[in-house]
């Protein structure tokens, strides 16, 4: 089954989140710097600038309950892809009411499935799955 458009889109703000933190910018500088130019032959989904937007506005809160619900796991420590990729499904549950939770935790899984290490999906499902349980207190 070929991926939706939301799992590509949610690809792309990895590449960019993950670029962002390797170079040392802010995530709307890079994402400014792939609008103008894509890096790939396809332009950015909308969705991906969305998800670049909303974690860029929210960075504060979203590394707050990462690091609050990690259980021991720095921000430092953190693989930079896993980061990423935390990043984005932690911005869909904090932030964007249109993704059921269960969504995206489960595309979050999925990136770390495919981008990351053997230890990564259950990391990310594990921590994710605490923001989502009890992001009522964030």
């Amino acid at each position: 089954m070929a991926p939706s458009a939301r799992t590509k889109a949610r690809k792309r703000a990895v590449d960019v989140l993950f670029e962002a933190a390797q170079r040392g910018l802010e995530p709307t500088e890079v994402l400014a710097q792939r609008l103008v130019e894509p890096g790939t032959l396809t332009a950015l989904p909308q969705y991906t600038v969305e998800i670049v937007e909303g974690v860029g506005s929210e960075l504060a809160r979203i590394d707050e309950a990462l690091v609050t619900y990690a259980q021991g796991w720095t921000l430092e420590r953190m693989p930079a892809v896993d980061l990423a990729i935390l990043r984005v499904g932690a911005w869909e549950i904090l932030c964007n009411e249109e993704v059921d939770d269960p969504v995206a935790i489960d595309e979050a899984v999925e990136l770390a499935r495919s981008l990351s290490t053997d230890d990564s999906p259950s990391f990310v499902n594990g921590l994710l799955g605490r923001i989502a349980r009890l992001k009522t207190t964030l």
